[in-house]
């Protein structure tokens, strides 16, 4: 008996021994088996954010390709500010943290890939105010999110630099108050203050902080803690740089920040002008065909702004007529027998633009699709088949937007026109013809998020359709832009 006790109590400590030298399984194998990975960021106009197609965002864009490419679901989970994804990385409860900036404090959180970016940092400050041109011209005047990398960097490296943080905003809601007036100066990422700009043409850069970058990384567990290893880790690594080499980091950041800078100062006042005097005017019909031919009312806007300012009465040499600028052509193809009659023209033109939609190659994806279908309205749709076949013969993908854009001037250069059907086309202009849209659209957007998009538009009247440029818009047709923006 006591012989047989020992040989169980043997065999207990071996198992048990067994047990406790069995390695856990590392963080790819933990994603391999849940089959999800579980990326943690923010809402940002930078990293994730909900249009009306659904989740969206460079970041968010980039970590679905990453776990596309695993064969994983893609789990994002929202948190309220950087240092709580920082906290969720280093704790293991996300696997990944994304769209954050490199700093020696993070690192102590937290393991960093190489960086994939490196953004200029811009001093923003408000118009005729007094221009900052160095960091000691800030000091004092600068408010810093409270999460952000740089606040790190000036501790650090300029301990004389005064500055304050605000724990509760992020870098937008900083340029917001400082378009208001309510603070002297924030200093932010570029793309941000570009897409900023469009909102807040008052907004101005005093400098780039010299010798500085935002250089931005994806975030993994410390090595230090149980179950992390470098098999996750060295997967995204490759991943990040081979998104690099062919080309998908440069259609992304083409994707959402190529318009960014279209507008300036002058175009978003003027813009602003006419949102006030014309729009709300012509808002019901732009809402009715959007509605009708199941598109968004505000690209329908942004493309009769850019075709005729909202002009009902316009008319140019070519003699394309009314606010969509239809051509003789295209107004009897839609049955538009008025070019200058508003709602047969905003009519018209929503579905002059439905076909050239449903018209290109079914290759042809969303977003890049709308930018392709407006290249179409604007030049022709064989002007644009024959920019994609110039794509083809010449090795590269035919349905991004980003070489499309690229090939459009290639339509007047005579060592080109040998190569295509239709000829001549005024491909310079419909690349700036895209990119002003999309910006214009961008701005409707965020002027008219903060309005009731379920109230039924008014009716316009006779007098307000015929009568002159400066007839009042009908009650509830107006959009609020009691902003600092204009």
């Amino acid at each position: 008996m006591i012989f047989a006790g020992l040989r169980l109590l043997t065999v207990a400590g071996f198992a048990l021994v067994m047990t406790t030298c069995t390695p856990q399984p590392g963080l790819l194998e933990q994603v391999q088996t849940l089959g999800t990975l579980r990326v943690a960021t923010i809402n940002s106009a930078m990293t994730y954010y909900l249009d009306a197609d659904g989740a969206t965002g460079f970041e968010y864009d980039l970590s679905r390709a990453f776990a596309d490419e695993l064969g994983l679901k893609l789990d994002i989970r929202i948190l309220p500010d950087r240092q709580a994804v920082l906290d969720a990385v280093a704790s293991g409860q996300a696997h990944i943290g994304i769209g954050l900036a490199v700093s020696d404090a993070r690192r102590e959180l937290v393991r960093f890939t190489p960086p994939y970016a490196a953004t200029r940092l811009e001093a923003v400050y408000r118009v005729h105010e007094d221009k900052p041109r160095t960091l000691t011209d800030l000091s004092g005047r600068m408010t810093l999110p409270a999460d952000t990398a740089l606040a790190d960097w000036l501790r650090q490296s300029h301990p004389g630099i005064s500055f304050t943080v605000d724990a509760n905003a992020n870098s937008e809601e900083l340029m917001d108050r400082v378009a208001r007036g309510k603070l002297g100066a924030t200093v932010a990422n570029a793309d941000i203050v570009a897409m900023n700009q469009r909102y807040y043409p008052n907004l101005r850069v005093g400098f780039d902080l010299p010798h500085v970058r935002q250089r931005v990384a994806w975030a993994f567990t410390p090595k230090r803690r149980v179950g992390a290893d470098d098999g996750l880790y060295n997967k995204a690594i490759a991943f990040l740089e081979q998104a690099k080499h062919d080309g998908r980091m440069r259609i992304l950041r083409d994707r959402y920040f190529g318009h960014v800078e279209r507008l300036g100062f002058v175009g978003g006042h003027e813009f602003a002008r006419q949102v006030n005097k014309r729009l709300g005017r012509w808002r019901g019909y732009f809402e009715k065909a959007a509605s009708e031919y199941g598109l968004d009312w505000r690209l329908l806007a942004a493309i009769g702004y850019q075709e005729s300012h909202w002009d009902k009465d316009a008319v140019s040499p070519t003699t394309v007529r009314g606010i969509m600028m239809l051509t003789r052509a295209a107004a009897a193809e839609v049955d538009v027998s008025n070019r200058r009659d508003p709602q047969q023209s905003i009519d018209g033109g929503a579905q002059y633009f439905v076909q050239m939609y449903e018209r290109l190659p079914y290759d042809i994806k969303p977003p890049d699709r709308t930018w392709f279908a407006l290249a179409a309205y604007n030049i022709g749709y064989g002007h644009v088949l024959d920019a994609r076949r110039l794509l083809v013969t010449r090795g590269r993908d035919p349905n991004l937007w980003i070489n499309l854009r690229d090939a459009l001037p290639w339509l007047t250069q005579d060592r080109y026109l040998s190569e295509t059907r239709y000829g001549y086309a005024r491909g310079l202009e419909a690349q700036a013809y895209v990119g002003n849209i999309r910006a214009y659209y961008d701005i409707l957007v965020w002027m008219n998020s903060a309005t009731d998009e379920t109230a039924e538009p008014e009716a316009l009247t006779e007098q307000q359709t015929e009568g002159g440029t400066d007839v009042d818009a009908p009650p509830g047709t107006e959009i609020d832009i009691d902003s600092p923006a204009f």
